[in-house]
């Protein structure tokens, strides 16, 4: 565990002023360290629960606070076990530490076959799983397959799952989550080679629409642009992720969402701007809705990097008046 950062090749740009002997957009391209970001599959009693994105490391305390805020367990006497899934395997056939298997602790308030399990005992895909009986062992025994069991079938009170983003097989990391959204996409991204000067103008214009940040100071904000920079739809929230779905669905509802609209549209959106961090979840939404290009003022993970690669989104982050970390895409040479 701990695979707290990793390193990218990443295009430094800034904007110089233009000055004798200074040229007006300067590029160096270097080593970066990202946060990493990948998948966490939590099953309880080998039912799907969950599959959240986090930054590795301290995943039982993750899992702990989850389930209480979701109101499964009111103490740590609540859960029996937790283990990481032996089968959860990357590419190369070395464990994840990306599967979490949950059994919870029978009792009058919330018995284990309550979430579909059969009562007394280890339900079949968590011994399958490796899962031991005992909560001594740090990791389950190696060498075991990790089956899913539809939650449908299962008898008792069906769990809700709630935000999965990758498939319920057994080994997922950010390999998975990235071939499971290149097969979801609906469009092919327009390639868009913007210039230094456009890149660095979307997220000021982002700033004169928010509103309602410039009130309060603690809400997000995510807009639309065009090719040439001018703004469609800007929306606030303090969820940067709920900003990014209330353009995107207003792009959807007057039928313009990107990969709908021809490209030779002036009014076509092209670039998804972010008052936040840019995370595999928000290349996903752009992705998936057909825009050309993320613009984030803030830090971009790791997930999020190679997703923008992989489908030829343009990415920057760190984006300010005179400068911005180019991840991935093209400037205008």
């Amino acid at each position: 565990m701990g695979r707290l950062t990793d390193k990218a090749r990443v295009t430094k740009v800034r904007l110089g002023d233009g000055s004798p002997g200074h040229p007006a957009v300067e590029t160096d391209t270097r080593a970066d360290t990202l946060a990493v970001e990948e998948p966490l599959q939590i099953r309880i009693d080998g039912v799907d629960f969950s599959t959240t994105m986090r930054t590795p490391g301290h995943d039982i305390e993750l899992v702990h606070g989850l389930l209480h805020a979701e109101g499964l367990i009111t103490s740590r006497d609540d859960l029996r076990e937790a283990r990481y899934c032996a089968g959860a395997v990357g590419p190369n056939n070395e464990n994840t530490y990306n599967t979490l298997d949950i059994a919870l602790r029978s009792a009058d308030r919330f018995s284990v076959a309550e979430v579909g399990a059969l009562s007394g005992g280890i339900s079949p895909a968590a011994a399958a799983c490796g899962v031991p009986a005992s909560a001594d062992s740090p990791r389950p025994a190696t060498g075991a397959s990790c089956p899913t069991l539809p939650v449908g079938e299962m008898p008792g009170r069906q769990l809700p799952i709630r935000n999965v983003i990758t498939n319920s097989a057994c080994g997922v990391c950010g390999t998975t989550s990235i071939d499971d959204l290149m097969k979801e996409k609906r469009y092919t991204l327009s390639a868009v080679h913007p210039t230094a000067e456009l890149v660095v103008s979307l997220p000021e214009q982002l700033k004169d629409g928010q509103k309602a940040f410039r009130k309060t100071g603690g809400i997000h904000a995510a807009g639309a642009f065009t090719a040439d920079g001018r703004p469609l739809v800007i929306r606030e929230d303090v969820g940067r992720h709920n900003a990014a779905d209330k353009v995107i669905g207003a792009l959807l509802l007057d039928d313009r969402l990107p990969g709908d609209v021809p490209e030779s549209d002036p009014d076509r959106a092209t670039y998804l701007v972010m008052s936040s961090r840019a995370s595999f979840e928000l290349v996903q939404k752009a992705v998936l809705a057909g825009f050309s290009g993320l613009v984030a003022v803030s830090a971009a993970t790791s997930l999020a990097v190679d997703m923008a690669k992989e489908s030829g989104l343009l990415l920057t982050g760190f984006t300010r008046s005179d400068r911005f970390n180019l991840y991935s895409g093209e400037l205008a040479s």
